[in-house]
């Protein structure tokens, strides 16, 4: 009986420490940390490229003899600055999204190739894979158009003194404004005299050929131009493009400012506040991306236990939007707007060879060896 009971208390003894050595046998199967290959799935930018035009008016330095000597009643006396938005283009473009970050593990890891930028490109292929885009530089200003240079200040139609006489020891006289306003309009008027009789055939001499009565009266209507604007003002025109790049997100569709615009001043940072937001607003394709979502599930339990995943890139409409007009639009894949799924583990290992597009991290091509 003494035999009996120390034997059951021996094993009640050991089973503790039986127990112990599993649980610590089980513990180091598992590795304190895991080999992988990082990589990320791709998003979308969006390059805003603005074209913008700035009107400059120059009021004539005989605005206000225009009235009086040419019968001009509208000639504006104060110079003016006024820019306009000409032209939107937008553009795309492709990186890596830092939201999208995953780790191929295992035997999986031997078989993924990445783009230049880290995104996933192919699975258990060899085909070669796609350079990275070069960059772009955004400017402030990439492209400027000069006027010819023009100003009243080097325009002279007539000399800014007269000779004397006898009348005051032939010292020069400083000509007055008054009379160089009605020497100018006197050249307006005899120029348009002259293409009248030019055009009636009222000179005495006729012009030999077509040609040189076309450039006669062409070279009068210039001077005619040149002095009329002594009293009307001149505008010039310049242009500037500017570029952004922007990374649209949920907050997007809501819209988000891009830049800003002031008509004396164009096109200005989104920080500064003396120009008027422009506005990037997207509208994603909700039902694609609501199908993706259910189909991309899957009753694998195993699904995503290699850690490959790929993009179903989303489609939306991008505006951009001025003053509560929309002033450019277009169509494009947004890859963000999308769904993101596991590989199917299958597809991983074998004979399968899988491409994926590194734009839009979509499935390219699945095929066998």
């Amino acid at each position: 009986m003494k035999r009996t009971i120390l034997f059951i208390l021996a094993v009640a003894f050991m089973v503790p420490v039986f127990g112990q050595k599993n649980k610590k046998e089980e513990e180091t199967v598992v590795p304190a940390y895991v080999e992988g290959v990082t990589y990320a799935l791709p998003r979308t930018g969006i390059e805003i490229v603005v074209k913008a035009v700035k009107e400059t008016f120059e009021p004539g330095p005989y605005a206000a003899y225009a009235e009086q000597l040419l019968g001009i009643t509208d000639a504006k006396n104060r110079g003016s600055v006024q820019w306009t938005i000409a032209d939107v283009k937008i553009e795309t473009f492709s990186e890596p999204d830092p939201d999208q970050v995953y780790k191929a593990l295992g035997n999986a890891s031997f078989l993924v190739s990445l783009a230049p930028n880290g995104c996933l490109a192919a699975i258990n292929t060899k085909n070669s894979v796609s350079e990275l885009m070069p960059v772009q530089t955004n400017s402030f200003v990439v492209e400027t158009e000069k006027n010819d240079g023009f100003s009243f200040a080097n325009f002279n139609t007539s000399p800014m003194l007269s000779p004397g006489d006898s009348t005051n020891n032939f010292r020069p006289v400083r000509i007055s404004t008054d009379q160089k306003a009605a020497e100018a309009a006197a050249r307006i008027l005899d120029s348009r005299t002259i293409q009248y009789d030019i055009a009636a055939g009222l000179l005495d001499e006729f012009h030999p050929d077509g040609k040189a009565y076309e450039e006669s009266l062409k070279e009068l209507k210039k001077i005619e131009k040149n002095y009329l604007t002594l009293f009307t003002g001149r505008t010039t025109y310049d242009s500037e493009v500017f570029s952004f790049d922007f990374v649209p997100g949920a907050s997007s569709e809501k819209g988000d400012i891009v830049f800003r615009f002031s008509d004396e001043n164009g096109v200005v940072p989104a920080t500064d506040l003396s120009g008027k937001p422009v506005m990037l607003k997207i509208e994603p394709e909700k039902n694609l991306s609501g199908k993706y979502s259910v189909l991309a599930k899957s009753d694998n339990p195993n699904a995503g236990e290699s850690g490959v995943y790929y993009r179903m890139p989303g489609v939306g409409t991008i505006n951009v939007i001025y003053e509560l007009k929309t002033i450019a639009t277009a169509r494009a894949t947004l890859a963000q707007f999308g769904a993101v799924a596991p590989v199917p583990e299958d597809l991983l290992f074998g004979d399968y060879q899988l491409e994926f597009h590194p734009e839009t991290g979509a499935i390219k091509s699945i095929s066998k060896k």
